[in-house]
């Protein structure tokens, strides 16, 4: 039996973009949110790795609170898992490569979209594939931005320091002619700004996590899953395996919403629920 929560597991914080976008479209939804910032950053780690983690974080938000259709609030995690949790799992899940990549083309009027993104994302070659699958005039342009999940995860991504990070890395992309970007890891949109002050505003910048909403809205509607109730009491459940303080502290700076409570996780207790 399933309850009306949604699920979301990420590496870490950057899935909060996804669920600020949810909290505006799906107001009456309830969101259970699991961040595995003790393990974080993913895209370092091998496929077979995240995989595996991706695996641990799902069956724990659908054993413990019974989800109805979970969110794989993370780019690298889609990569691994998204196919083999499909089969797994007994509820829609969702991933956020291919919404990203239909915003890029009906964005993109030159047909040169660039993708930016974690090591692991980059070297699957996962978006440029997606991309020419659906137009293969596409050009595209990728480059591995590592530097910046880490530098969100630690919440540093207002400083002089984190402008010039962001602006130093993107310097690759300043001879390419494109027009279009995506933004091909859910912690770059907390730097949006930075990334669109380092490559200019005639580029436009494609966030694949709050299109991913738009599909979760669509799903919903399809499984006949949409929750109609308002509940002014309704709260959010957060978990992170890592540092709750600084976790809560870029949940209150990004998510401006305070209808949430933020709980740690325990390695051991995800594993075990995991049989592990």
């Amino acid at each position: 039996m399933y309850t009306d929560g949604i699920g979301f597991i990420d590496s870490g914080v950057g899935g909060f973009t996804l669920v600020k976008e949810a909290m505006k479209q799906l107001p009456n939804e309830q969101f259970y949110y699991l961040g595995d910032t003790a393990r974080s950053p993913y895209g370092p780690k091998d496929m077979a790795t995240v995989k595996a983690y991706a695996f641990e974080l799902a069956n724990y938000l659908v054993k413990n609170h019974q989800i109805k259709i979970l969110v794989i609030a993370c780019n690298t995690a889609t990569v691994a898992a998204l196919k083999d949790l499909k089969q797994a799992l007994p509820i829609p899940v969702l991933g956020v490569i291919l919404p990203g990549c239909r915003a890029a083309i009906k964005a993109s009027v030159n047909h040169q979209i660039g993708v930016i993104a974690t090591h692991g994302t980059i070297q699957s070659g996962r978006y440029e594939l997606e991309l020419k699958r659906k137009r293969p005039d596409i050009e595209v342009t990728s480059l591995a931005c590592p530097e910046f999940a880490p530098m969100v995860e630690a919440g540093d991504y207002r400083s002089v320091q984190a402008s010039s990070v962001v602006r130093t890395s993107l310097q690759a992309l300043e001879d390419q002619d494109l027009d279009t970007l995506i933004l091909g890891c859910t912690h770059y949109p907390i730097i949006k700004d930075l990334i669109q002050d380092s490559i200019g505003p005639g580029i436009s910048l494609v966030d694949p996590g709050a299109e991913a909403v738009n599909d979760l809205s669509v799903l919903l509607d399809y499984y006949d899953l949409t929750n109609d109730r308002f509940n002014p009491n309704l709260t959010h459940h957060f978990y992170t395996t890592g540092d709750k303080a600084r976790f809560k502290k870029i949940a209150d700076d990004w998510l401006d919403h305070h209808n949430y409570r933020v709980d740690h996780l325990n390695l051991e207790e995800l594993q075990e629920v995991n049989g592990r």
